[in-house]
């Protein structure tokens, strides 16, 4: 394990997170693996160390841990500011925003803030990342947590949007879905 790895594994101890369930694993192996997917991609420090923490506010559909928003700055203090960015915006989006851009498939990309009740227009650089830190999230669980079916088109459209490994990820992870849950 890295000194940069250990360090975060460390400071999701202090706060009680990383043994916490997910995905039929610990949420600390998971974020792991996250950030380790992240990395064998060839992506960004800031993209992999965004991974680590990708759901730590909580998201729309995983709430077995929160770590207020009021604490974004010890976050961005250990991720830097880019990261924890990426982490804010995986956290707050409704999902059937991002989905949504991604079937449009061009700029405006607007995703809404759950925390905020309000818009946000990415950058096309945040849109992107934001797509392979949600896409690598879900292929990194989806075997476990064996909803197969769960926004299919939504996963498939960001992997063909970004093309390359996460396409080919996509597509050696989605070659080992049961065939009673193909259709």
């Amino acid at each position: 394990m890295s000194e940069r790895i250990r360090r975060f594994a460390d400071y999701l101890r202090e706060l009680g997170a990383a043994d916490i369930d997910h995905s039929e694993n610990t949420y600390l192996a998971h974020a792991s693996g996250v950030y380790r997917d992240l990395k064998s991609w060839g992506c960004s420090q800031a993209l992999c160390d965004a991974g680590m923490f990708h759901s730590i506010y909580g998201t729309e559909l995983f709430q077995g841990f929160t770590l207020p928003l009021e604490r974004r700055g010890e976050v961005r203090g250990l991720i830097g500011e880019r990261a924890e960015r990426l982490v804010y915006l995986n956290c707050c989006l409704l999902r059937a925003s991002l989905d949504e851009s991604v079937r449009r498939g061009q700029a405006p990309h607007t995703l809404k803030d759950r925390f905020l009740q309000q818009e946000i227009v990415l950058s096309q650089e945040d849109f992107d990342d934001l797509c392979r830190l949600h896409l690598c999230d879900w292929l990194e669980q989806v075997a476990r947590d064996d909803r197969w079916s769960l926004r299919r088109q939504a996963f498939r459209g960001m992997a063909e949007r970004l093309g390359g490994v996460a396409l080919e990820s996509y597509d050696r992870v989605f070659a080992m879905e049961p065939a009673e849950s193909r259709n």
